[in-house]
């Protein structure tokens, strides 16, 4: 999979932007609030249809603008092929090659990225909800259904949450327990599979990289799920237990107005030796317990779908210590991979850059060609 052109129209302060980028190395430099991220959250939201920070749709769009539009140039198994996705007013588009597409399944078609931003160094000591977001990013990934999947899942969560505070009539609640149940297991199926491909290469990645004799383990089970072997549950049991639960639980979540047991309401567990890492440890072992992650999820989509992701690096070398963004940039050139950084001070990525790497700058939202 190589990215062969990237073009944004007015999207966030990118008024037109077209990129050749190199099928190794591409950089973009500039100072903070230029719109370095927005280059990158542009071609993550191509190639996942999900925006990388903002919380709405609009967000995306360009102040004054009425719509933005993303189009990518792939070269898939030897056949060009282009996608895109417009934001509208009301939702977004996608296309393939033109035409609106007929499913998910055809517009994703082999397109998976990974992306590391500043803000991921912070879910070790941060909510379960960033990690929670940490982890379904990696599930996507692997799983392209689950972005529809969890949608359907929020759905259901949003009524059934609705009817509690409105004190609604058990009757009502009953018919959204049934697809919480269904689809909260098909969640839970993928979460668990992902954090059992990734988990132990993690662990060998954090052995390199850790600087500590204490191991790392990363671990995954459902909360206020009494008396079920996760591990060993199937998805039909899984979702018998899931409608248990939330049967049990009906009394207390009337009382609070909000479901209390469900995917939405796990974590990803992370520690060091015994300790939880959250409250254990140091800032530069929370960092390497994330750098270790993401080379673990790399490396896991690789040996899944024959061939790298493409990998979109925000300003991540700033908030490491050099011992740390030395071993990732040594990493990044050793991989291969089509690989985008953005960084205010080029010296942090040399290690990182070959005789192919393709530089712009980026001021203003304007991004233009620049010599290395």
């Amino acid at each position: 999979m190589r990215l062969l052109s990237l073009t944004c129209q007015r999207f966030r302060n990118l008024s037109e932007v077209t990129l050749a980028p190199s099928p190794h190395t591409t950089v973009a430099v500039g100072e903070n609030g230029q719109g370095k991220t927005n280059l990158l959250e542009a071609l993550y939201f191509l190639a996942t249809l999900k925006p990388l920070r903002a919380g709405r749709l609009s967000e995306l769009v360009q102040f004054g603008a009425v719509s933005a539009k993303v189009t990518g140039r792939f070269l898939l198994s030897g056949a060009e092929r282009e996608i895109a996705v417009e934001v509208v007013p009301g939702g977004r588009t996608a296309l393939v090659d033109g035409k609106r597409a007929a499913s998910l399944e055809s517009y994703f078609g082999g397109v998976s990225v990974v992306a590391f931003t500043p803000d991921d160094l912070a879910v070790v000591k941060g909510g379960p909800d960033g990690r929670r977001a940490f982890l379904d990013r990696s599930v996507f990934n692997r799983f392209p259904a689950y972005l529809e999947e969890s949608r359907e899942y929020a759905r259901a969560l949003k009524s059934r949450n609705r009817l509690l505070k409105d004190n609604a009539p058990v009757s009502h609640l009953q018919a959204w327990d049934a697809t919480l149940a269904r689809v909260g297991a098909r969640l839970w199926a993928r979460r668990r599979q992902v954090v059992g491909e990734v988990a132990p290469r993690a662990r060998d990645a954090f052995a390199r990289i850790g600087r500590t004799e204490e191991g790392a383990t990363f671990s995954y089970a459902p909360s206020h799920l009494p008396h079920v072997d996760f591990a060993a549950s199937d998805e039909a049991q899984l979702q018998q237990a899931l409608g248990l639960a939330l049967d049990v639980r009906l009394r207390r979540d009337l009382e609070r107005g909000f479901t209390s047991v469900g995917p939405h309401a796990d974590d990803l567990e992370l520690a060091l030796g015994q300790h939880a890492a959250r409250q254990y440890a140091s800032q530069g072992q929370a960092r390497a317990l994330v750098l270790a992650w993401k080379v673990a999820e790399i490396e896991n989509l690789e040996a899944s779908n024959g061939f790298l992701p493409l990998l979109l690096l925000d300003d991540v070398s700033s908030e490491l210590d050099p011992e740390r963004n030395a071993f990732l940039m040594g990493y990044l050139a050793e991989r291969g991979a089509q690989t985008f950084l953005t960084t205010t001070d080029a010296h942090l990525v040399q290690r990182a850059v070959g005789p192919d790497t393709v530089w712009y700058r980026v001021s203003g939202g304007q991004v233009s060609r620049r010599e290395a």
